[in-house]
């Protein structure tokens, strides 16, 4: 078989090229006159040469002797290779295909799209449910927050990435997913088959008065419409007298970073600082700030937090915490704040999605692998965290709704507590 030789050593040609180029790149960020830091730049820009040489070598040897040549084509093998080099960094930097981009996109402008209810989350190669959506696929079978997907329509969860998991669960309404659970509160594993729905993703929910002035909305995830949501139900608890607000993320995953910020943008003055980025690159060094909107700078805040509040929910945390606009109650937060970039693959076909930078609060608090800790801390257990969440679907804002086999949201009520101590405070010195 004739063998694209040619083809190979250009790649081989560019790929070094590529490499030389960011060893120059990262010459410039050295000091200039310095014999040492050149010496070993030389020496990475050789070893460089050598890791690619192998790569380039193995390549070539699957061409030539693997028993089947159908899958040996040289747009397989370099995708292959890619897929494992960027899974290799962490789980939240992947190799995307056109169509994972497209998925991608339409996750985060809050579209409708077709799947079993599950927000999730993957930690030490571990996919992790956060919370299943209310009334979705998920959440009618019983599925709970911390629950363990194991495999889905047989493959390990563990061998693949964030976004292939994400992508088998997603699919045309009406067709079924299988997926495997293993549950540790109860040391269960079990099977289920979900039937794919539409799911509308309606993410400020429960906006309600609770008494004595005091209102109580929910936030699920941060997506494109949350701020405009966000100022419908606060002009809704305005007219009905809110003199204090508690804000539910327990269980959020995230969601955009631009959310967050106009989120965060309601409690704090315009132009102050809500959350930064840095990671290796100067470039990778960019400030956030609150940005134009109507605001409630005077108005008393509860924010409720668990385990499950991550990525975008704890930019808000960690921000209305640090300029002292929130008291948060519940929980460490689940420690997901890293920045991810998406870069084009030079030919167009398909992207690389890449972490280069980390979250910090304005108070230079560090949120990947950290979380934020709450003001006020009220621990719960997994079977209350999933116990609280049904419940508060029907029943929002209450802390013991008025029927049989209920818990107590003990850590609604505290925040309720805190906030009545809070105007009962302002009532006696300020006469608020």
């Amino acid at each position: 078989m004739k063998r694209k030789s040619g083809y190979i050593s250009r790649l081989a040609a560019i790929a070094m090229a590529a490499f030389a180029a960011f060893a120059v790149f990262a010459a410039d960020e050295k000091p200039a006159g310095n014999k040492t830091a050149t010496a070993t730049e030389q020496d990475a820009t050789e070893e460089g040469y050598a890791a690619i040489s192998k790569l380039m070598f193995v390549i070539q040897k699957i061409r030539d002797d693997y028993v089947d040549a159908d899958k040996t084509e040289y747009d397989k093998l370099i995708t292959d290779a890619l897929r494992g080099m960027i899974r290799g960094l962490d789980p939240f930097s992947s190799y995307m295909d056109n169509k994972d981009f497209k998925m991608m996109i339409q996750d985060t402008e809050g579209k409708e799209f077709g799947g079993v209810g599950l927000a999730v989350n993957y930690k030490n190669n571990t996919l992790i449910v956060i919370t299943p959506v209310e009334n979705s696929p998920a959440f009618k079978a019983g599925i709970k927050p911390g629950d363990i997907i194991t495999e889905i329509e047989g493959n390990k969860t563990s061998t693949m990435t964030f976004e292939e998991c994400i992508k088998m669960m997603k699919g045309e309404p009406g067709t079924e997913v299988k997926i495997t659970i293993s549950r540790e509160s109860d040391n269960s594993n079990f099977t289920v088959t979900l039937k794919r729905e539409l799911i509308e993703m309606s993410t400020v929910t429960g906006a309600k008065t609770i008494g004595d002035g005091i209102a109580y909305l929910n936030i699920s995830q941060f997506n494109a419409p949350t701020a405009t949501d966000l100022d419908k139900a606060l002009k809704k608890l305005s007219d009905e007298g809110m003199k204090a607000l508690v804000i539910d993320l327990r269980g959020n995953p995230g969601g955009l970073l631009t959310s967050a910020i106009e989120v965060s943008s309601r409690f704090v003055k315009t132009g102050e600082l809500v959350v930064y980025t840095e990671g290796k690159l100067k470039s990778s060094k960019f400030d956030y700030y609150s940005v134009r909107c109507n605001k409630y700078l005077e108005l008393p805040v509860a924010i409720l937090v668990d385990r499950y509040s991550a990525s975008a929910s704890e930019i808000v945390a960690g921000c209305l915490q640090d300029r002292k606009k929130a008291v948060l109650v519940g929980e460490r937060t689940y420690g997901k704040g890293s920045v991810q970039t998406i870069f084009p693959m030079p030919d167009n076909n398909g992207a690389v999605r890449l972490t280069i930078a980390k979250y910090y609060t304005p108070s230079s608090r560090v949120i990947h692998e950290n979380g934020i800790d709450p003001t006020v801390l009220v621990p719960s257990s997994e079977k209350e965290i999933f116990e609280l969440y049904r419940q508060r679907q029907s029943y929002p804002g209450m802390v013991k709704p008025p029927i049989k086999n209920v818990i107590t949201d003990v850590q609604l009520q505290r925040a309720i507590d805190i906030l009545k101590g809070i105007r009962i405070f302002e009532d006696t010195i300020y006469g608020k």
